[in-house]
């Protein structure tokens, strides 16, 4: 079945049963490996994406909801060669050690501070449910406050 989306702004159409998870349309169809898979079960938040600007996991997000949405992958969040504020202060940081989780986990706070622009630990800890094996989240709440702040 065609299914048109846009993704990271650009109109793409994509061969593929409705059913399908948009993770699979985006990595294997569309080939932009940015977003990972990691547990298949919507649990671990590494594939989230936006979806009209709405952090979803990606994962068990049928392609055929996605019909006539922006989807926005961590490929194109940063714009015009510039990185976004969460990836700078990812960096800024230090957040990431394996970095697996990371393209999910930008995703998801970038949409939470377009929600709330100075959020406080309890938002942040009751919207960002992603997980990082490593541990990082200490370091990932240093970087939001520090965005709040800027």
């Amino acid at each position: 079945m065609a299914i048109t989306i846009a993704v990271n702004g650009q109109a793409r159409t994509v061969e593929i049963e409705p059913d399908t998870p948009l993770l699979w349309a985006i990595r294997d169809t569309l080939g932009l490996t940015g977003t990972k898979f990691g547990c298949g079960i919507s649990a671990c938040g590494a594939c989230t994406v936006h979806v009209n600007g709405r952090a979803v996991r990606s994962c068990t997000f049928p392609v055929s909801a996605a019909e006539g949405t922006e989807v926005t992958t961590i490929e194109g969040l940063a714009k015009t060669g510039t990185l976004h504020r969460v990836q700078e202060a990812w960096i800024a940081h230090q957040v990431p050690q394996c970095g697996y989780c990371q393209s999910g986990m930008i995703m998801a706070v970038a949409a939470l501070l377009e929600q709330h622009s100075s959020p406080s630990d309890a938002q942040i800890d009751e919207t960002i449910t992603n997980i990082c094996r490593c541990g990082t989240f200490a370091r990932m709440r240093r970087a939001i406050h520090a965005i709040a702040e800027s």
